[in-house]
């Protein structure tokens, strides 16, 4: 990434980079996702407060498929570092599919707000969301506040099965910082800090919204307990060439998804 890059990020909190993956490789991955039978089976229906549901398919290892290939994807690793000044891990990966007309929203929160309960006793922790379709204000696109990053962690508690920062607090920050739809095309990118508030409307569009998110976790804040998610883990990374290497692979048959049994997050931020 270059300096402005850096800046901009540093001082948003977020980074949008159209055309991370290229046309290919998007298209690579848009067969793969519509077509893995594996990935849509272990989804996890999470209902918002007014009960609408949006798949969530969860795994903390990248395995040798097309996901894997893109977490390990050196443009995007590389780029992941820089952002957090040093070398980072694959924390886990996850799907998020809005369908036409059901897919629910996403209520305003922080990664860390939650990501705080596993151990990481520092924000340095950032995530990419890229765009399988397009995303748009009609079918449900993330929405950020800028610069809300500088705020610090906020207090979250459970809003429909989901973690969701304070309302009253989200409200008054509203009233002092910018909020910005990121809409977005297949292959775009964007980089997002774990303390930024994010959330996305519910797609009450005839156009299904999904997309794929990598997030990652400094080396040197490792978690100080063991839990539903990796501790340090060394992260191979792929040359470029990669994605498009391992084509259009769907889930291994031997991946290992998450269940909603087994998200202490959720379990931990009830208390």
């Amino acid at each position: 990434m270059d300096p402005d890059q850096l800046d901009r990020f540093e001082r948003d909190g977020y980074l949008l980079v159209e055309g991370l993956l290229d046309g290919e490789e998007t298209e690579l991955l848009q067969t793969a996702a519509r077509a893995d039978a594996r990935m849509q089976e272990a989804a996890m229906a999470v209902a918002d407060s007014d009960g609408r549901r949006t798949g969530l398919s969860l795994w903390n290892h990248p395995a040798d498929d097309i996901y894997g290939a893109i977490a390990r994807s050196r443009r995007i690793v590389d780029a992941m570092e820089q952002l957090l000044g040093g070398e980072v891990y694959h924390y886990h990966s996850k799907l998020s599919a809005k369908q036409p007309r059901e897919g629910g929203k996403w209520e305003w929160h922080q990664d860390y707000g939650y990501w705080y309960q596993n151990g990481c006793l520092w924000p340095d922790m950032a995530s990419v969301m890229i765009a399988i379709d397009p995303a748009t204000t009609r079918n449900g696109c993330l929405k950020v506040i800028r610069e809300s990053h500088r705020l610090g962690r906020i207090e979250h508690g459970i809003s429909g099965e989901q973690t969701g920062a304070d309302p009253q607090r989200v409200e008054q920050i509203l009233e002092r910082l910018p909020l910005v739809e990121c809409e977005m095309q297949p292959g775009d990118g964007l980089y997002f800090h774990a303390n930024l508030l994010h959330a996305s409307a519910a797609n009450t569009s005839d156009q299904s919204r999904w997309a794929l998110l990598c997030c990652y976790n400094a080396a040197r804040n490792n978690p100080t307990k063991e839990h539903h998610h990796p501790c340090y883990t060394p992260l191979e990374k792929l040359p470029d060439t990669g994605i498009k290497a391992i084509g259009a692979k769907p889930s291994p048959a031997g991946q290992q998804f998450m269940h909603p049994e087994e998200d202490e997050t959720t379990a931990d931020s009830r208390r």
